[in-house]
């Protein structure tokens, strides 16, 4: 949440019907902006930036240290870090793309699965409080980049004819209506897909915060009003979002690569 209103849920003067004008601080647009921390080359960081740069640190350090000097029985960190390569390459980009084909892309997803998954889970974490993803600029990137990897293989494995029936939809059995699919085709594969992909991880992570940000803000509201049974009703709440929202995040990050691994799957399928 917010610094103000972190300091309005705190502030023992804010209470119901009190006579200060103290509103309840309800969460807004305002709960995703933050002021900058510091600033470094004439760049501004603020909290998000932060989280994201935290973010990739841990990514990139935990698998170095896990891999960096593989065993042939495992070590606890290796075996931890097995577990979740094998989870991507086994549960999602074998059974999407199958092993042969799906073999070189499985750094790339594991990379955005944890990343992504790292990046959702701060909103939970005590100091952090905030759900990357929840700012749509970093979804966009990562959308951008599977896009981008899609595009440039559909084109390299298919040419340009090839290229333009696959992103087109092209099928001549369709007859009088074919223009018109290959429209409607043509606009959503190359800018409603990329748009949709994005904002399906933004849009949950955002709704997620808001409600976590919701229960715990009304948790102390209603204890400064002494309005203790609903306090603690709110307090159950805010319990209740965490824990679903630990389920929202994994999944998030499932969604994510499952569905790029889908593209690169049209991508290198044979048009018929």
């Amino acid at each position: 949440m917010s610094a103000d209103q972190t300091q309005l849920a705190f502030d023992w003067s804010c209470r119901i019907m009190s006579d200060n004008g103290c509103g309840f601080p309800a969460p807004g647009l305002h709960s995703f902006l933050f002021k900058p921390l510091f600033t470094v080359g004439g760049y501004d960081f603020n909290k998000v930036m932060l989280l994201a740069l935290i973010t990739t640190l841990l990514v990139v350090t935990f698998f170095t240290l896990a891999f960096s000097k593989a065993k042939v029985v495992p070590g606890k960190l290796q075996m931890v870090a097995e577990a979740g390569y094998d989870f991507v390459r086994r549960g999602i980009v074998y059974e999407t793309l199958g092993k042969r084909e799906g073999e070189k892309y499985v750094p790339l997803m594991v990379s955005l699965f944890f990343f992504i998954w790292i990046m959702n889970i701060w909103s939970v974490i005590p100091l952090a409080q905030f759900p990357v993803s929840s700012v749509i600029a970093f979804p966009m990137v990562l959308a951008a980049v599977v896009w981008l990897l899609w595009v440039s293989l559909t084109f390299k494995r298919h040419g340009f004819v090839g290229f333009f029936k696959n992103i087109t939809g092209y099928d001549k059995s369709l007859g009088a209506v074919l223009p018109l699919v290959m429209v409607i085709e043509f606009f959503s594969n190359l800018f409603v897909r990329p748009f949709t992909h994005a904002v399906r991880l933004f849009a949950n992570m955002f709704a997620g915060h808001l409600m976590l940000v919701m229960f715990t803000v009304a948790s102390w509201y209603l204890l400064n009003s002494y309005m203790i049974p609903a306090a603690g009703v709110s307090f159950v709440m805010t319990m209740i979002m965490i824990l679903f929202e630990l389920f929202v995040q994994a999944v998030q990050a499932y969604v994510f690569v499952l569905l790029a691994c889908s593209y690169i799957q049209g991508a290198l399928a044979e048009h018929h």
